[in-house]
């Protein structure tokens, strides 16, 4: 008996020891100089993704020392106008990869290295694969300035840590995080039907539940009556300590008279399984109402990591005459607690209220090859493109081609094609495929021609039909003019802009010679730093020449030039 007990505490001690070994600990550093306040936490639900790291606030500012995280080499650089813009990846000799996103610029030594590359190119958007002997880095080492490029919204430092696998494993669990005492927040409860003879409250459509807070702290809904096969799903965030920003919550768990039947965390995932978010949300919900409901059941077809300890899929089975207790828990990477009861009384009553169904001339199954033309329209869906079979709404009507409605989410980009024969060559050249928006705005898909047929490939279902784009992009000089003195400018700036199809591509060149001219997509600005030292001045007081060609995305072309005087 004292052998079996010693072996069972060894066992304990085993698994208690592997599990703080999982990640290493003080082996990774703060990336900043100031204190961690995030502002978005690891796993976050976005758009079609899961934030993959954590997003460090930078005091409202760019241009902070943005440090290496550990010794390692940088292994990739990407620039990008949007996503995340400028990003530095670096590899340690551990295995793991730190990636810093929405940087200002990078260190001197990374900087010349970056340049040089691109004025090789004759490209700011670049992406280039150091050795390991090229550019090494060592811990609490300046490699980079902290900004706002790419697709970010406000100055801050995306920071990521990435296994040999490449997937995403949150940061927290490495040590570097962020105080937090407060419990999540539970904001909104449903509960529904699973099934065509289930239901809640007589009711076979999602039920909304209402709920009050306790004196333990603890939040009770109002008492629901329900049959067959139900499940749940909540709102909630979790704020820390030192920001009022609605993080994401770390764990979900449901009980059923207190046995777990469901959990999901966020601890690691790949970026492969990213577009399984759509699963874990109540997706039609967040499409008509911008928020969104995570589910505490699996759906058919979801490859999501991130479950454990999930019984019958989350999947309640309520018996008439029997009582439950459901018990929601959300919670935080610091064990911070939010509870939510639920009391189920087992009831078989009629089903006044069903679920609605709408019948149309298409009915798609997921596991086949669909295409179905109209007019001068046609879509082709590839199999498994759904997640499961579909009614589906399609039809071609005054020049709008309605392909079903976005609450449906994709696995697979469909391609959806327009007959242009009926235009001249001309004409087609400044055709494009516009996404229509309920008021009316157009925005244009990256489409391809293939002789009298335009096309594009795009996971987005809506309303779609065939625009004209004649005008030329705008570009317009930023704080100088054509034959002004600019010996004392550090910058030379132009804005660009194109109204309808956007810009596709720019071309900037001194006296004839490429120049490098970042672009800040979110400010239209491209912007010359004369510290490249790339035109050159013989004599005192030179005239120099600036031309700058901008194209949209069906071609049209505009072009600036302007004169300048410099002294060297």
């Amino acid at each position: 008996m004292i052998k079996r007990i010693a072996l069972i505490i060894l066992i304990l001690s085993s698994t208690i020891g592997y599990s703080q070994k999982k990640y290493p600990q003080n082996y990774f550093q703060n990336p900043l100089e100031i204190p961690v306040i995030l502002a978005a936490t690891f796993g976050e639900l976005r758009s079609n993704h899961f934030h993959a790291g954590l997003d460090l606030k930078t005091q409202k500012k760019e241009g902070l020392n943005v440090l290496a995280s550990a010794n390692g080499y940088v292994s990739r650089i990407k620039i990008q106008h949007g996503g995340y813009g400028k990003a530095l990846y670096v590899t340690h000799p551990n295995g793991y990869t730190t990636v810093y996103a929405h940087l200002k610029k990078f260190s001197p030594e990374i900087e010349q290295y970056v340049k040089r590359n691109q004025y090789n190119k004759e490209s700011y958007t670049i992406q280039l694969y150091p050795q390991a002997n090229q550019l090494s880095v060592k811990k609490g080492n300046t490699i980079a300035f902290s900004g706002n490029t790419g697709g970010s919204t406000a100055p801050h430092l995306h920071f990521e840590i990435r296994d040999s696998s490449a997937k995403i494993i949150n940061p927290m669990h490495f040590g570097i995080g962020a105080k937090d005492s407060k419990n999540p927040t539970i904001f909104g409860a449903y509960a529904y039907s699973l099934d065509d003879f289930s239901q809640v409250n007589q009711s076979n459509k999602k039920q909304k539940l209402h709920f009050s807070i306790q004196k333990n702290g603890e939040l009770l809904a109002n008492s629901i009556e329900a049959s067959g096969v139900i499940g749940f799903g909540v709102k909630a965030f979790d704020r820390l300590d030192a920001a009022m920003n609605k993080n994401g919550i770390y764990k979900l768990e449901l009980f059923v008279n207190n046995e777990k039947t469901y959990q999901h965390q966020l601890e690691t995932f790949s970026f492969a399984e990213g577009k399984y978010v759509n699963l874990l949300v109540d997706y039609p919900h967040y499409f008509k109402n911008k928020s969104r409901i995570q589910k505490c059941f699996i759906v058919p077809n979801n490859k999501l990591s991130i479950y454990k300890n999930v019984i019958n899929d989350g999947n309640i089975f309520i018996q008439n005459g029997l009582t439950y207790t459901i018990k929601i828990i959300a919670s935080d990477f610091e064990g911070n607690k939010t509870t939510l009861i639920i009391p189920v009384k087992g009831k078989e009553q009629e089903i006044i209220t069903q679920e609605d169904t709408k019948t149309t001339s298409h009915h798609f199954k997921r596991s086949v090859f669909n295409k179905v033309s109209e007019g001068d329209v046609s879509l082709a869906i590839p199999k498994y493109s759904f997640y499961k079979d579909l009614d589906f709404d399609f039809s071609y009507k005054n020049g709008i081609a309605t392909i079903h409605n976005g609450s449906v989410p994709l696995h697979k980009s469909f391609t959806l094609s327009f007959n242009t024969s009926n235009y001249t060559l001309a004409e087609q050249k400044q055709l494009f495929i516009g996404r229509v928006y309920k008021n009316g705005y157009v925005s244009y898909t990256s489409a391809k021609r293939k002789e009298n047929k335009l096309y594009v490939k795009t996971k987005r279902l809506g309303n779609y039909k065939l625009a004209s784009d004649i005008k030329k992009p705008t570009i317009t000089p930023k704080g100088f003019k054509n034959g002004q003195w600019l010996t004392n400018f550090r910058y030379l700036k132009v804005k660009i802009k194109d109204d309808l199809s956007g810009i596709k591509s720019y071309r900037a060149t001194i006296d004839g010679r490429w120049v490098l001219m970042e672009y800040e997509s979110k400010t239209g600005i491209l912007k010359y730093d004369f510290n490249d030292g790339k035109i050159s001045s013989k004599t005192k007081g030179a005239k120099h020449t600036l031309k700058v060609v901008v194209s949209d995305n069906v071609n049209n072309t505009k072009t600036y030039i302007a004169t300048f005087y410099r002294k060297k």
